[in-house]
């Protein structure tokens, strides 16, 4: 598993493995506490957390929102949840 998380430098959205302490953001250089990081979600592979990373970008971009609200996180959960259900069927 893959936790979706966010620099709190700069906001760029990135990736790190569970066992990993921290992470050195590729966009600003600031060191990132990977324990302290707000999770965004869970992905099974780096793969899905890149795709992940990129709709995650987009959605932002086109509302012109800075940060995704509690329920927009909820959904994002949720319909991963399903996407990985509708996979593996």
């Amino acid at each position: 598993m893959y936790r979706v998380i966010r620099c709190p430098g700069c906001l760029t959205f990135t990736y790190v493995d569970p066992y990993q302490h921290w992470k050195l953001c590729h966009v600003c250089g600031e060191v990132i506490d990977a324990g302290r990081a707000p999770v965004y979600l869970e992905a099974t592979d780096h793969r899905d957390a890149e795709r992940l990373i990129v709709k995650l970008e987009d959605f932002l971009d086109e509302t012109g929102k800075m940060d995704l609200d509690d329920a927009e996180k909820t959904r994002l959960r949720s319909e991963y949840a399903r996407w990985l259900r509708s996979r593996m069927a």
